[in-house]
């Protein structure tokens, strides 16, 4: 037996020898800009909630960072029907960072002019949103229309389970407006959503179960949102879902992969270009959209 104690302790110190940190170089990544412009409007209240909230990518491990931009602004109105990249009957708002370092941009209040957006004029059907901003010495553009949503009808708490006992299921329904082609965005607090169109439900009361696998209690209380979309929008947010259930934080951190609606438009002429055909490769993360929201509570028995 002695004579096996020499190997035993070389091959400790092989197995030890293995153990040194690999340092693996990764390929330099450019940063890019995020940009989270999503206004959930409510039409009883006077004001659109403008906010663009913009953060930058590091590298492949970094927490994306506060950012500043050169400047902002919002155009909206009514298209032209023979010029439509002009808006009429609208008007613009010039932001402002609202607090030093936040990397939150709302309406300027330093203006002589009053820079918000008044619900009235920003829900008009067919309304038309341009976002423009500056960024270390690029311009960023996107373009959105108002978005209207169907109320909730109710939300309940229902009885069954999904894939464990402790399952919480919540009994949504709401009525589809017939012969329009709709599209939904259903916000379940947590960073929870859901993306849902009306193929199969046109013009129908729709009833569906939401199941929240988290350690709710009786007393909790969640907040139900049924947000309005277009088709591009719901595309967004349906892979943007996808590739986030797992990660929470939706608007966190955008997945690279998809691509929202706001483009990189430095030394483009034509104001009416909104996609970036021409640099598939340069573009930023985010979206720009101004939609309608219903909510309402639900207290967990």
């Amino acid at each position: 037996m002695m004579k096996k104690i020499p190997y035993y302790i070389i091959l400790f110190f092989l197995i030890v020898s293995c153990e040194d940190v690999i340092d693996v170089e990764l390929p330099p990544t450019e940063s890019r800009l995020i940009v989270n412009a999503v206004f959930r409007v409510d039409i009883t209240q006077e004001f659109i909630p403008v906010s663009v909230r913009v953060k930058e990518t590091t590298d492949f491990f970094g927490e994306p960072q506060v950012t500043e931009l050169e400047n902002a602004i919002i155009f909206y109105g009514i298209p032209n029907p023979d010029a439509p990249e002009i808006l009429e009957n609208g008007g613009s708002s010039s932001l402002a960072e609202t607090n030093p370092g936040s990397g939150i941009y709302g309406p300027d209040p330093t203006f002589d002019n009053d820079q918000r957006i008044r619900t009235s004029i920003g829900t008009r059907p067919g309304t038309v949103f341009i976002l423009i901003i500056q960024h270390k010495g690029r311009r960023y553009a996107a373009r959105t229309i108002y978005s209207p949503v169907v109320p909730i009808d109710s939300i309940e708490q229902g009885t069954e389970t999904l894939f464990d006992e402790d399952d919480i299921e919540v009994l949504v329904t709401f009525t589809d407006t017939p012969e329009i082609d709709n599209f939904y965005v259903f916000d379940f607090d947590f960073n929870e959503f859901l993306a849902l169109d009306d193929q199969f439900i046109d013009g129908q009361e729709f009833e569906f179960s939401y199941f929240y696998d988290k350690n709710l209690e009786s007393g909790d209380e969640v907040e139900i949102s049924i947000l309005g979309a277009d088709q591009q929008f719901f595309n967004y947010m349906d892979l943007l879902i996808e590739q986030t259930e797992d990660t929470g934080g939706v608007f966190e951190t955008p997945a690279a992969t998809v691509r929202g609606n706001v483009f990189d438009v430095t030394g483009i002429d034509n104001d009416a270009l909104f996609d970036n055909v021409e640099r598939p490769e340069n573009f930023p993360l985010g979206y720009f959209a101004v939609i309608q929201e219903f909510k309402q509570s639900l207290t967990i028995e």
